[in-house]
């Protein structure tokens, strides 16, 4: 069985999509909902996958002090979730992540799930910052876990959407960029065969945004299957790509 781990971090402005305010063109709070949707759209398609859900949320101990509220992380992430999850079955789980850094939270999540829990064969890792990956994704990265121990699901960018592990690697610093490179090395160096996902982009970044927009604006003209929030919050934003003159660029119309 694959097991999929969402890591989630609570959508609060200035923690999510921080580089979408510093270097473009939302606001912390439009930058927040937009982490939201994208997040949502990513565990309604894990929800239809062949995989088991597992809500990976960050722990208020591990939030920069000044983004604690007086409502805890895991409740905040456990609300957002219950609009696309069906708290009812058996397969949807939560767990606090655990580790100082993005890499240290993975690599304890993935460790400890294939170590010491005896139903799961593989965990697929992933953030829910590329709302493109969908159903069909965790069906196709679980089918070439049973060739490769290491899949990946490159970005645009030299980063990864998500990262499938039928074995535990070298976790230390493993996400350093280009992280779709570095992953796998680590996996080269455990000895295992890496093999690789579809490549989409992700939103963390505003050439991910800027790709992600087009796709989903190209899907919306030939009434294709869209991530349905994300590109309700895109909408809502009346984001664009257009030329400008300095080459396409993110526009509010």
């Amino acid at each position: 069985m694959t097991l999929v781990a969402v890591l989630a971090d609570p959508p609060r402005p200035g923690l999510v999509l921080d580089s979408l305010v510093d270097d473009g063109p939302l606001d912390a709070t439009e930058a927040a909902d937009l982490y939201e949707a994208s997040l949502q759209d990513t565990l309604a398609a894990v929800d239809a996958s062949g995989g088991e859900t597992l809500v990976n949320h960050r722990g208020d101990d591990t939030l920069p002090d000044e983004h604690v509220t007086d409502t805890p992380a895991e409740a905040e992430v456990r609300a957002l979730a219950s609009s696309v999850l069906d708290f009812d079955a058996d397969d949807v789980r939560f767990e606090v992540q655990v580790g100082s850094t993005f890499d240290a939270r993975v690599g304890n999540t993935v460790t400890h799930l294939l170590r010491e829990d005896p139903e799961v064969s593989s965990v697929l890792a992933l953030d829910g910052t590329a709302p493109l990956f969908g159903r069909k994704d965790v069906d196709s990265t679980s089918m070439k876990l049973r060739r490769s121990d290491v899949v990946l699901g490159p970005s645009t960018d030299g980063a990864v959407w998500g990262a499938a592990f039928g074995e535990p690697v070298d976790f230390d610093d493993a996400y350093t960029t280009p992280a779709v490179e570095t992953l796998a090395q680590r996996g080269v160096d455990a000895g295992v065969d890496v093999g690789f996902a579809p490549t989409y982009p992700r939103i963390d970044s505003v050439p991910g945004l800027r790709a992600t927009v087009a796709q989903i604006r190209a899907r919306q003209h030939a009434d294709r299957v869209v991530p349905e929030r994300t590109a309700a919050v895109l909408d809502d934003l009346a984001l664009a790509v257009r030329e400008t003159g300095d080459g396409p660029e993110l526009v509010r119309e």
